[in-house]
């Protein structure tokens, strides 16, 4: 009982280590657990069924348990969300369904901001203090970092309702994301 409530107090990155170095399952099951919401819904944005959703979420833990093994991964988090929306898009081209592609994101942004807040903190303090930190932004740069992470819109949607070029969205959001991230870090240290 004593390494099971141990084992889930873990990070990512010490529960991988543990799972590459003696190969026990266990590692991997806690750390694969952590994200199959965030899994789930990325599965079904991309395959727009629920049952393929499932599947693939099923197929990517199996796939996984032996592909950590081959790779040196830093940060689980990113190198996780790559590989899954890569296997949504396989199981697309195998379908033979369409892709649409949005070239107006740069989809390195949307890891980048998943990992802004401290994964110590609760969700409760992680709210507060992005929230915070929001409203120390330009109106410019809130509006932009609110309407592409929280709202999901892709630059070209956020042109359409404000008038704003794509450049300008993208330093907004480039800025925004250095405030944020020097604001948040400036909130975990008080």
């Amino acid at each position: 009982m004593f390494f099971r409530k141990n084992i889930s107090q873990l990070t990512d990155e010490e529960l991988l280590a543990h799972y590459t170095s003696s190969g026990n399952t266990e590692y991997f099951g806690v750390l694969y657990n952590r994200y199959i919401p965030l899994l789930y819904g990325l599965c079904l944005k991309y395959l727009k069924n629920e049952d393929q959703a499932q599947e693939a979420v099923m197929q990517l833990f199996e796939e996984l348990m032996a592909k950590v093994q081959q790779y040196q991964i830093s940060l689980f988090r990113p190198w996780l969300y790559r590989v899954a929306k890569n296997h949504c898009l396989q199981l697309l081209r195998k379908d033979k369904k369409e892709i649409v592609l949005d070239y107006t994101i740069n989809i390195v942004e949307s890891d980048e901001f998943l990992h802004l807040l401290s994964e110590e903190e609760s969700q409760e303090e992680q709210w507060q203090a992005l929230q915070h930190c929001l409203k120390r932004l330009s109106d410019e740069q809130r509006s932009c970092i609110i309407r592409f992470f929280l709202k999901e819109m892709s630059y070209a949607d956020i042109a359409k309702q404000t008038g704003w070029t794509l450049s300008n969205i993208k330093s907004f959001i480039q800025n925004g994301k250095r405030n944020l991230k020097i604001c948040i870090k400036e909130q975990q240290l008080l």
